[in-house]
């Protein structure tokens, strides 16, 4: 069985996704800001706290340069204060300076905020330190900020200075920080999201990789409708505007179109996501339904989800192992010891073959084996030899045991074809006084296959 460092992180990623997508929608709407006179805060570069505190400094970056962007972006319209111009390549009269205000200032932000959680990720009170950083960070966002807007454009009049003004804002602005900051670590941390986790990060049999082609097909669809109904508005919005004899320079034009892709933006963002979740609730359903097909005893694969998998398998081997006289064990010895028995039979069986195939429990005392790595008679024969050695002493008191039939098939085989051949070959083991294999082996001269 994988534990979960063993995993992808699909769900890291989905989650630094959202994370993204609700970045742009805090930035380009009124989420992102909070509006009751007379408070006016600004809390759209809270994902980046978030961002640094639950995955790191690379992921606060690229949230910093996103919210850099977006503020540049913003920051072009002509409808613009002074103060905000400064942000806009296209408005300030110096490019560089804009770039390394709007996207350089809140890049830094990121990166520093990223490295002050991972300093104290070990630190003996971390809970308080997260605290302690999501209160200090809007200063440290106004003092990088302030202190490049005074040494690129002085003369607005903004200096690091600016930035020890503590108002009734920034103290509401503190809290909020704070509060969502730790409620986000405690809830992505809780049992419930860890389980989740695992879920989506697990790989089972169950989900088709067919779905990831219909997930990219709708995407690609749904992109295409945000698109097109953006252009329909702009140019009837054009239209209508036209229509009521309202002239519009080029200047309003520009910025009609700087709305309606913060508006397209907007409605991706949504978009994305909607199907961030919808392929997380796909890749947890299949995994709760590949959980029902884990054989809940021995751990290993139950009998309809071991069947599915060697539908797919071209040529190996195919084993089946029957306890001998499991029967006696559970009346003699009680059914916990019966179940230890079962439970050390799959272990066994899953160390020993479990890297060149797939082992499962049909039922009862039955286990069954695919092999699907091309290996020898001879290997085959050792390692069923080890298998029965290893199994003999699983109980101090009585030698357990196991009947052993092996089939090797060279070409895709039904099935219920290779559990009858297989079955065959069985009942020849039990014959010959169970604790032993009788093998039926591809004879490639006479193009059969032999006992």
């Amino acid at each position: 069985m994988k534990t979960e460092k063993n995993l992808g992180n699909c769900f890291d990623h989905y989650s630094f996704g959202i994370l993204i997508a609700i970045e742009l929608l805090m930035s380009f709407t009124f989420l992102g800001y909070i509006h009751l006179s007379p408070i006016s805060v600004t809390i759209a570069y809270l994902p980046i706290l978030v961002a640094g505190c639950l995955f790191g400094p690379v992921q606060s970056v690229i949230m910093g340069t996103i919210f850099g962007i977006a503020s540049m972006y913003k920051a072009t319209a002509s409808y613009v204060m002074p103060s905000d111009a400064v942000f806009s390549p296209f408005l300030s009269g110096s490019p560089i300076s804009s770039l390394l205000l709007s996207i350089g200032t809140r890049t830094l932000f990121g990166l520093l905020v990223g490295i002050a959680f991972v300093l104290v990720k070990n630190k003996k009170y971390y809970r308080l330190w997260i605290g302690v950083i999501s209160a200090v960070a809007p200063k440290i966002h106004s003092l990088i900020v302030y202190t490049t807007m005074g040494i690129l454009f002085p003369e607005l009049g903004y200096n690091y200075t600016s930035t020890f003004q503590l108002t009734f804002n920034n103290v509401v602005f503190m809290i909020i920080c704070v509060i969502t900051v730790e409620v986000l670590w405690v809830v992505y941390h809780s049992d419930i999201i860890q389980k989740i986790k695992f879920g989506i990060n697990h790989n089972n049999p169950y989900a088709s990789k067919k779905m990831n082609l219909f997930f990219i097909i709708f995407e690609f669809f749904m992109l295409c409708m945000a698109v097109f109904s953006t252009i329909y508005f702009y140019q009837r919005e054009s239209y209508m505007l036209e229509w009521n004899e309202i002239i519009v320079s080029q200047k309003i034009g520009a910025d009609l179109l700087l709305l309606q892709i913060q508006f397209l933006t907007s409605l991706l963002a949504l978009n994305m996501i909607s199907i961030i979740f919808l392929i997380s609730i796909y890749k947890y359903m299949s995994y709760k339904e590949y959980k029902g097909e884990i054989d809940e005893l021995t751990g290993i694969m139950g009998r309809r989800m071991f069947l599915y998998h060697c539908e797919h398998v071209e040529n190996g081997w195919f084993l089946f192992v029957d306890a001998d006289y499991f029967k006696s064990i559970n009346d003699t010895y009680g059914h916990a010891v019966g179940d230890k028995v079962l439970r050390e039979i799959a272990m066994h069986l899953q160390n020993i073959f479990g890297e060149d195939g797939k082992v499962g429990r049909l039922g009862g005392d039955e286990f069954a084996v695919i092999i699907e790595k091309s290996i020898t008679q001879q290997v085959l024969e050792q390692r069923l030899q080890h298998f029965l050695e290893m199994i003999s002493g699983i109980l101090s008191e009585k030698k357990i045991s196991c009947s052993i039939g092996a089939y090797e098939f060279v070409f895709k085989h039904k099935v219920k074809d290779l559990l009858a051949e297989t079955d065959e070959v069985l009942y020849k083991a039990k014959e010959k006084g169970r604790a032993c294999y009788v093998i039926k082996a591809y004879d490639k001269q006479n193009n059969k296959t032999t006992i």
